[in-house]
């Protein structure tokens, strides 16, 4: 900067800079709070449990029937996994080669590996709702995300909703 402006302009516009630019803060930080429906929750109590799992059950056999062989639902603590079990695409004879199994080996071993669909976080009796994440492949993790009605929070089976993308 020094190069096309001169000693004096350069010193001037550092002086500027500095007029506008408040000092750093070396007190105390004031923590703000956020509300993250992603984050804690209250773990889900066991009468809850049987219930959501009924309800997903049902709402998976009533809209996403045909596409998918089993349905789990987990719980552990405030959280709640459903994961998919489909019946796999019959194999190429060059895909058999690459992985060296037999039609049938290969078969099993598909038909016993869950599709993970998506995770819900209960948020507590109060509010009765819950949060979702999407199971990304890419990254092989849940990523929060939103219900399908653009909302934070939702139902168990709007969250099912997202997740079952990976069934069509």
């Amino acid at each position: 900067m020094k190069e096309w402006l001169g000693a004096t302009d350069a010193a001037r516009i550092s002086d500027l800079i500095a007029e506008k630019v408040p000092p750093i803060s070396t007190g105390p930080v004031r923590k703000i709070w956020m509300y993250d429906p992603h984050s804690g929750g209250t773990k889900i109590p066991r009468q809850l449990q049987d219930e959501t799992r009924e309800r997903i059950l049902r709402h998976a056999d009533e809209g996403y029937k045909g596409k998918f062989t089993r349905i789990d639902v987990a719980f552990r603590g405030a959280l709640c996994y459903f994961d998919a079990y489909t019946e796999p695409a019959e194999p190429s004879p060059e895909l058999l080669k690459i992985t060296g199994e037999t039609r049938s080996e290969y078969l099993e071993r598909l038909r016993n590996h869950p599709t993970h669909l998506c995770r819900l976080r209960y948020l507590g009796p109060y509010r009765n709702a819950w949060s979702v994440a999407f199971f990304t492949y890419s990254h092989e993790k849940y990523e929060p995300t939103f219900f399908g009605t653009g909302e934070m929070e939702g139902t168990p089976e709007e969250g099912f909703d997202v997740g079952a993308v990976y069934l069509d």
